[in-house]
């Protein structure tokens, strides 16, 4: 809830484009972190800010539920049942590096719509919203697109999202470990 306007503000900085100008000076809109935060609530409303918060906490709950959640069973399954003593940070890596995977496969489409309604920005009189929040964004994709369009981006969203979770997870869980032996 706190992070969101800075989310959106770092989604509209990278899908700019800059204009010409009269006299064929390329402009930006959107300058910085805090001058893009300024732009969007001045031009558009301060709420606007935290359009796709709705997606993100589906994002949240779901991807974090599945990342934190999945990581004991998915060791546990890694090293066997019957293991005794330390799991190798290896291990660890290749759990967390999994259950990322697994749960952004699982949320990519929450990430999807978030994006979506953070890029939508205040549009031209007249010209309708393509999307009115998030569930009728979710709708909307599946009908216009079809359902695989909910998982647009995947490969880097893995790539990045199980690397994350490996370094979180793994070494927070290593750290944990060597405290619990001092």
């Amino acid at each position: 809830l706190c992070t969101i306007p800075l989310d959106t503000a770092k989604v509209r900085l990278q899908l700019q484009k800059k204009t010409a100008s009269g006299d064929g000076v390329s402009v930006s809109k959107y300058r910085g972190l805090m001058g893009t935060v300024v732009t969007i609530a001045r031009e558009e409303g301060l709420w606007a800010l935290w359009n796709g918060v709705i997606a993100g906490l589906h994002r949240q709950c779901i991807y974090g539920g599945l990342r934190i959640g999945l990581y004991d069973p998915v060791k546990t399954f890694l090293v066997g049942s019957d293991f005794v003593g330390d799991i190798p940070l290896y291990q660890k890596i290749f759990a967390a590096l999994l259950t990322g995977a697994i749960a952004i496969v699982v949320a990519n489409p929450t990430d999807l719509v978030k994006v979506r309604l953070q890029a939508e920005g205040k549009l031209p009189s007249g010209v309708p919203r393509r999307y009115y929040g998030a569930l009728d964004a979710y709708c909307t994709i599946v009908r216009q697109e079809g359902l695989g369009a909910l998982w647009t981006g995947l490969g880097p969203n893995i790539a990045r999202n199980a690397i994350v979770n490996a370094a979180e997870l793994a070494s927070y869980d290593q750290v944990k470990e060597v405290n619990s032996l001092h």
